[in-house]
């Protein structure tokens, strides 16, 4: 074939090809040396948005892969955001072998994060919740300790912060659910030593949370899901602090965040 005719093939192709998406849920969208990816629902946005931590050598693509947690999303017709840690790990304060002191690092990644999302994609920045498993779940409970005025809920699953707690949060009194197995041998409720430092005591972050935003004594909640057991705490304006237990070990299914979305998110 004449190399002109072949020029025009190929010109003619990539005229009539559809655009090349900039990210999603196949394709990082960076942020200097960091990523996320985002799977966005059918439909005209603004969407709700779930923002899924990882846990512990996790990543971004693996989450867009979870089939169950992408279901999830789509039911509830909100976006999945999934960010990915600095290595294998989140960069957070007394981290195993990190020497931290501080949450800065991921602070201001998240910071740059959702700043991000919010101009690249139709986000109602209204209706963030931020979520995670295990190491996910510290990254959850830091957010909700230091950014709560970014989100409007914050569900951590089977993971605090790493020992001692903060003795004190930039939190207003905040929309938080925590759930967690009685029977973890990964991360107990308690926590157990990891290395050169300790994960902290699920319990003791819901009681330091309790007691800085004046939350009122705790009561069953007989909405919950037939397999956890959950009791709440109802504080100032719409605020609610829910601890909730299972008798399995370190897991999450995807029906508790949609239960938990509606709960907090989309309250009747």
């Amino acid at each position: 074939m004449p190399r002109l005719i072949v020029l025009l093939v190929v010109w003619a192709a990539m005229a009539t090809a559809p655009p090349a998406v900039a990210c999603g849920a196949k394709t990082d969208c960076t942020i200097g040396e960091r990523s996320y990816r985002i799977a966005l629902p059918e439909g005209e946005g603004p969407y709700g948005a779930l923002v899924y931590m990882h846990g512990y050598r996790g990543t971004a693509a693996a989450v867009m892969e979870n089939s169950g947690l992408r279901q999830m999303a789509r039911d509830l017709g909100v976006a999945l955001i999934a960010p990915k840690s600095g290595g294998e790990d989140w960069l957070l304060r007394h981290a195993p072998r990190k020497g931290f002191t501080d949450d800065s690092r991921e602070l201001a990644f998240f910071d740059a994060m959702l700043d991000d999302a919010l101009a690249r994609h139709p986000i109602d920045p209204e209706r963030l919740v931020a979520t995670g498993f295990s190491a996910g779940g510290m990254m959850t409970w830091t957010l909700a300790c230091y950014r709560a005025d970014r989100f409007a809920a914050f569900v951590p699953v089977a993971g605090t912060f790493w020992a001692p707690i903060p003795k004190t949060c930039n939190a207003a009194p905040v929309r938080l659910i925590h759930i967690h197995g009685t029977m973890d041998r990964v991360v107990p409720i308690e926590g157990r030593p990891i290395a050169d430092t300790h994960q902290g005591d699920a319990r003791a972050a819901m009681a330091r949370f309790a007691a800085a935003g004046d939350y009122a004594g705790a009561a069953p909640l007989s909405s919950a899901p037939d397999d956890l057991a959950c009791t709440a705490r109802e504080g100032r304006d719409v605020s609610r602090l829910v601890f909730c237990t299972h008798d399995g070990g370190h897991v999450l299914r995807p029906d508790w965040l949609s239960w938990a979305w509606n709960t907090l998110a989309e309250p009747s």
